[in-house]
């Protein structure tokens, strides 16, 4: 059975990651027809655990993860490490006296709760009383339901996660109403767009990504700009000494680093360090988001044969670039040297690229109806989708 895992970041009031959301379905299926919630967590969490590897789909960080009311009553999330997972109890559990005498041991336990997509009852009080955090839906509640529902659970030492942020002004909204974390694609999006200039630093790096990206770059002229930022030299020279590249002789200057990693090397961990540094203001989720897409659009495209896997990695990259500074995408594209079936997909969303692209964007976010969709059209075998996520995952915070 093909099992397709996606994390969804949940961040805190600095825009810092505090835990992942999985997201999972079984097959190509739309939508568990055939497959009961207790299957779909059981299997979500074999799969994390046993196969997978938990460390290497969170990053180190907790992980929410739903349990239905039967895994509850038999006591199922205390199988799992308690500092590990964080044990989502479902909007359609019946706040029974058995759940709560069961939620009560996974406390005792030293397992913390979430109340997922919350809706206050008196029923659900003996719950809030002992749960670390409640979720509310900013998509399905209304503003004054959220009202409501903060003010009757402040006497209560719970906090509040608001789901499905998906604007820097909702951000700041629920911030302002007192949520502690956040969950949505907030932090991929520009947040105000208060003029087209691009600082100097930042003008410097594209400058970087625009000559490193030449078909035939000038070596003196990107030695050259390289060295305009002294963390670029810094990177690329500790990452080739570094234990990855058995070397009985230390590469020394940008250079031999040019020379050693080849064309498309430096082409790809020139524009990561770039692009990681046009970000280094943003919540880090931005540029890791970015690095996951790059890496799995190249695995996607040398799996169907293209000859331009290295585009698919610039796609990837630069998805969220208008995010990173806080611009339009149509101007930014202007001021990139990438090719017009890129620029087509970036700022236009159309094109043969398109998508790869919109593919993952549809993972990422769980939308398995419309991702299955997309991936028909694409003709990627569908068994290799979550084995090059994971992958990428993987890669990427490892280059972090």
């Amino acid at each position: 059975m093909d099992v397709f895992v996606a994390r969804q970041p949940i961040f805190d009031r600095n825009k810092r990651i505090y835990a992942y959301e999985l997201l999972f379905r079984t097959g190509m299926s739309n939508a568990f027809p055939d497959l009961d919630g207790e299957t779909a967590t059981s299997s979500l969490l074999s799969s994390s655990f046993f196969t997978i590897g938990i460390e290497q789909i969170s990053g180190g960080n907790k992980v929410f993860i739903n349990f239905t009311e039967d895994l509850l009553l038999r006591g199922t999330p205390a199988m799992f490490p308690s500092g590990k997972i964080m044990v989502e109890v479902l909007e359609d559990v019946t706040p029974s006296t058995e759940v709560l005498e069961s939620c009560k041991k996974l406390v005792a336990a030293g397992y913390e709760l979430a109340l997922d997509d919350f809706v206050f009852t008196e029923q659900w009080r003996p719950l809030v009383a002992i749960a670390k955090i409640i979720k509310i839906d900013f998509r399905l509640t209304g503003m004054e339901e959220i009202k409501g529902i903060v003010k009757t659970v402040k006497p209560y030492p719970c906090r509040l996660l608001a789901e499905k942020i998906e604007t820097y002004s909702e951000f700041q909204q629920a911030r302002d109403m007192g949520f502690s974390y956040f969950q949505g694609y907030f932090f991929a999006k520009p947040e105000i767009l208060k003029n087209k200039d691009i600082p100097s630093p930042q003008l410097t790096l594209l400058q970087l990504i625009t000559e490193v990206s030449r078909a035939e770059f000038d070596v003196s002229r990107l030695e050259k700009l390289i060295n305009q930022d002294v963390s670029v030299p810094f990177k690329l020279l500790k990452y080739l000494n570094s234990a990855l590249f058995y070397r009985v002789q230390p590469i020394s200057s940008i250079r031999q680093a040019i020379a050693f990693l080849g064309e498309r090397g430096i082409r790809q961990f020139v524009s990561l360090i770039a692009a990681s540094k046009l970000s280094e203001n943003k919540p880090t989720e931005l540029i890791r988001t970015s690095i996951i897409r790059a890496r799995m659009l190249e695995l996607m495209a040398e799996n169907l044969h293209k000859s331009n896997s290295s585009d698919y990695f610039m796609l990837g990259l630069f998805s969220l670039i208008d995010a990173m500074l806080d611009n339009e995408m149509d101007y930014l594209l202007n001021q990139l040297p990438l090719t017009e079936s890129v620029k087509n997909a970036l700022g236009e969303r159309r094109g043969s690229m398109f998508p790869f692209l919109e593919s993952i964007e549809l993972y990422e976010t769980g939308n398995w109806s419309d991702f299955e969709n997309v991936l028909a059209g694409i003709g990627l075998d569908p068994a290799r989708y979550p084995v090059f996520y994971m992958d990428s995952v993987g890669w990427a915070d490892n280059y972090q």
